[in-house]
């Protein structure tokens, strides 16, 4: 099970996870997008399945669950990828809407999710669970704070669940960078990038297959939990 399946990191992580395997791809709105990426899996010798529900309220978690129900009992991987920025916001733009909403889609959608799911992934095959968090819960992101601030709650999440789901349940967590995706086309102006590309040890930005990649390592590391892996070409050291 991808979230987020349809555009960036969820794409490329199901294209990257495809050959014989059955993914669910979780998508929202975006039906035309998550179909190309239907397609793509099943050239890839995949078997793709189609869940739609808004992870921005309380019940598109429930709503994700049942459809899953539906499909099967048993689940090896659960990519907990949904999210977005919604707003950059200083610590003076703070507003109690604002707030419930980035971290109702960022956060508690990660909790349900997991928490729903749960039983299919006791009935998986060496099941696992990868959250993506992000550079931003490491830097501090003091113009997207409530993002840095949902996104920790997801690293946090990650450790907790980390050891009360041991053994038979590995949980890790990627933190991505600055990654080409349509995340940045709406919240981050060209002047912003460059300035983030100039501040990036590695002077460059990753392509989603990147992240894609780091899913696959986790998923095949089987000494690994509780781990937050950083993919972000450098930004953590600054």
């Amino acid at each position: 099970m991808i979230t987020g399946a349809s555009t960036g990191i969820g794409a490329a992580t199901a294209r990257e996870m495809a050959a014989g395997n059955t993914l669910f791809l979780h998508y929202n709105s975006s039906e035309r997008e998550v179909g190309e990426v239907a397609v793509a899996v099943s050239e890839a010798g995949g078997t793709p399945h189609l869940l739609q529900a808004d992870l921005s309220n309380k019940h598109g978690p429930e709503r994700l669950a049942e459809q899953l129900g539906e499909l099967t009992d048993a689940l090896d991987l659960l990519v907990n990828n949904a999210g977005g920025l919604i707003k950059r916001e200083g610590l003076e733009e703070i507003e109690w809407d604002t707030m419930e909403e980035i971290f109702t889609l960022n956060a508690f959608s990660t909790f349900m999710v997991t928490k729903l799911l749960l039983p299919a992934l006791r009935a998986g095959y060496h099941p696992q669970i990868i959250n993506m968090t992000s550079v931003a819960m490491r830097n501090g992101a003091p113009n997207a704070l409530m993002y840095g601030a949902s996104k920790g709650a997801v690293d946090t999440f990650t450790r907790g669940i980390a050891k009360s789901l041991a053994p038979q349940i590995r949980v890790n967590a990627i933190a991505p960078g600055v990654i080409t995706t349509p995340f940045h086309e709406k919240y981050t102006s060209e002047e912003q990038l460059e300035a983030m590309r100039r501040n990036t040890p590695l002077q460059k930005f990753a392509e989603p297959a990147e992240i894609a990649r780091a899913v696959r390592y986790l998923y095949e590391s089987e000494f690994l939990t509780g781990a937050t892996i950083d993919v972000n070409g450098g930004m953590y050291m600054l």
